[in-house]
C-alpha cells in the first residue's frame, strides 16, 4: 500500500528524516575537516621529538637541523600561496584530497628517508600538506556551516590542531625509548589515510559550485545541509547576489577598494596572531620547565605534554563562547591574557637572571608559561581563522584567504629567524616584554577594525563590505 504524501504524519516523517540526514552530513563534513586539522597538528609537533634521534643517525650539523625544521614552513607557505589557485579551479573538496594524498606521500617518505636529502624533500611535501589543510579546511568549513554554528565549527577545527599536537607529544615520548623516529614520522600516514578515504564522501562546496555556474547542483547540497527548500531556495539567492561582481581574483583585488581591505584585515590578523608570541612561548617552554624543577628528558617530554594539554583544553573555551559571546571580546581578553602571562614571565625570568634562586619564582614561570598557552588557545588561535574565513567576498574568497595564510607562514617564519637575535641582543626578560607590548597594541586593534561576525551569513558581511562601512561594522546585521 503506497503512502499518502498529503497525510501530515507522513510528511513530518519525511521531515524528520531530512533533518537527521543534514546532521549526520554536517557531522561527517565536521570530522572530515577535523581530521585535516589533527594532521596539522601532528606534522607541526611531531619534529621536536624526533629531531634529536635523527641528528645522531645522519650527523647533522646546527644549521642542517635547522633545515629539517624550516623546511615544513617553507612548504607550508608555499602549500598556501598555490592553493587559492588550486582551490579555485578544482574545488574545495578535492583540494583536500590532493593535500590527504600529499600528507601519506610526505609521512611515509620521511620514516622511510635514507638520508638527511631526502628528509629534507619529503618535508617540504608535508608542509605543502599542512599549507593546503590551513587554507582550505576552515574556508570549506565556513562554506559548507550554519551561520549560527560557523565559529563553534571552525573552532573544532583548531580544536582538532592543537590535538594532533598533543597526540604528537605522546606519541614521540611512547617512541622516543627506543629511538623509533621512523615510528614518530612513519605513524602520521594513518591519519592521512582516514581522511583520504573521508574525502570522497564529501560533497562540494555550494558557494564554489555557484561560482562555476553550477547552480542546480549548489541548490541540491544546500538543501540537504538545511533539509528545507525554502531555506536553500534563500541562500542560493544570497549567493546569486553576491556573484553579480564581474571580476574575481586579483582583479577584483586591483578593481576594488573594499575588497583590498577586506584583504589586508585578513592579512592583519593572521599577522597578530603570529606576534602573540604564542609560538616563543612554546619553543622557550621546556627551558622554563627545566628551571622548575624537570631535569631528565622524560620529565622534560611531560612537560611538553602538560603544555599540549593545556591547548586542547583551553580551544574547548572558544569553542564554548565563540558563537555565544562573539569573536571580537575573546580576541580582547584574549590578547590581555597573553600579555599579563608574557610580562609576568619576563619578571621571572628576570629575577632568575639576576640571582634570584627561590624555587616559588620558577613555578610562578611555568604557571604564567601554562596561562599564556589558555590564553592564546582560547582567542587567536581559532578566532583568526574563523574571521579570515568569513570576511572574504565570494568573488576574492581564495585569493583573499591565500594571502592571509601565507601572511601566516611568513611571520612564523620571521619569529622564528629573529627570536634568538633578541634574545642576544635585548635579554630573555626584555624580549617577552616586547611580545607584552604586542598584544597590548593588539588589544587596541581588535576594538578599533576587527568586526563581530557572530550569527552573521557571509553575504550579509560581504553586503556590508562592499557598501563600504567601516571594517568594525562590517558583521552588523
Amino acid at each position: 500500500m503506497e503512502k499518502d504524501l498529503s497525510d501530515p504524519e507522513c510528511c513530518e516523517a519525511a521531515v524528520e528524516v531530512s533533518v537527521k540526514k543534514a546532521k549526520i552530513m554536517r557531522i561527517f563534513i565536521a570530522f572530515a575537516a577535523g581530521m585535516a586539522g589533527l594532521l596539522f597538528g601532528l606534522d607541526i609537533g611531531v619534529i621536536s621529538g624526533a629531531l634529536p634521534f635523527i641528528s645522531e643517525q645522519f650527523t647533522l650539523s646546527s644549521r642542517l637541523q635547522e633545515w629539517v625544521v624550516s623546511t615544513m614552513m617553507l612548504g607550508a607557505a608555499l602549500g598556501a600561496i598555490s592553493t587559492g589557485w588550486i582551490s579555485f579551479k578544482i574545488g574545495r573538496k578535492y583540494t583536500l584530497l590532493a593535500g590527504a594524498s600529499l600528507f601519506m606521500v610526505g609521512s611515509l617518505s620521511s620514516a622511510f628517508a635514507p638520508n638527511v636529502e631526502v628528509l629534507l624533500v619529503s618535508r617540504v611535501l608535508l608542509g605543502f600538506a599542512v599549507g593546503i589543510a590551513s587554507y582550505v579546511a576552515p574556508l570549506y568549513l565556513s562554506e559548507m556551516s550554519q551561520k549560527e554554528d560557523r565559529g563553534r565549527l571552525i573552532s573544532m577545527y583548531q580544536l582538532m590542531v592543537t590535538l594532533g599536537i598533543l597526540v604528537a607529544f605522546i606519541s614521540d615520548t611512547i617512541f622516543s625509548y627506543g629511538g623509533h623516529w621512523r615510528w614518530m614520522l612513519g605513524v602520521i600516514s594513518i591519519p592521512a589515510l582516514l581522511l583520504l578515504t573521508a574525502v570522497f564522501g564529501l560533497p562540494d562546496s555550494p558557494r564554489w559550485l555557484a561560482s562555476k555556474g553550477k547552480f542546480s547542483k549548489a541548490k541540491d547540497i544546500l538543501k540537504m545541509l538545511n533539509a528545507s527548500e525554502e531555506k536553500a531556495e534563500d541562500e542560493m539567492d544570497e549567493i546569486k547576489e553576491s556573484l553579480k561582481v564581474k571580476q574575481e581574483g586579483w582583479g577584483l583585488f586591483r578593481a576594488n577598494k573594499n575588497v583590498r581591505r577586506a584583504v589586508y584585515l585578513g592579512m592583519l590578523l593572521q599577522a597578530m596572531q603570529q606576534f602573540t608570541g604564542m609560538n616563543i612561548i612554546l619553543y622557550y617552554a621546556p627551558k622554563i620547565f627545566k628551571l622548575a624543577g624537570f631535569q631528565t628528558t622524560e620529565q622534560q617530554m611531560i612537560a611538553t605534554v602538560i603544555c599540549g594539554v593545556t591547548n586542547v583544553l583551553a580551544t574547548f573555551i572558544a569553542m564554548k563562547t565563540v558563537d555565544n559571546s562573539g569573536r571580537k571580546p575573546i580576541l580582547k581578553i584574549g590578547f590581555s591574557v597573553i600579555a599579563l602571562g608574557t610580562f609576568l614571565l619576563g619578571v621571572c625570568l628576570f629575577m632568575i637572571d639576576a640571582g634570584f634562586s627561590a624555587v616559588w619564582i620558577s613555578f610562578v614561570a611555568v604557571a604564567v608559561t601554562l596561562l599564556t598557552i589558555a590564553g592564546f588557545a582560547m582567542s587567536a588561535g581559532p578566532v583568526v581563522w574563523i574571521l579570515c574565513s568569513e570576511i572574504q567576498p565570494l568573488k576574492s574568497r581564495d585569493f583573499g584567504i591565500a594571502c592571509s595564510t601565507t601572511m601566516n607562514w611568513i611571520c612564523n617564519m620571521i619569529i622564528g629567524a629573529t627570536f634568538l637575535t633578541m634574545l642576544n641582543n635585548l635579554g630573555t626578560a626584555s624580549t617577552f616584554w616586547v611580545y607584552t607590548g604586542l598584544n597590548i597594541l593588539f588589544v587596541i586593534l581588535t576594538i578599533f577594525f576587527i568586526p563581530e561576525t557572530k550569527g552573521v551569513s557571509l553575504e550579509k558581511i560581504e553586503m556590508n563590505l562592499m557598501e563600504g562601512k567601516k571594517l568594525k561594522d562590517i558583521g552588523v546585521n
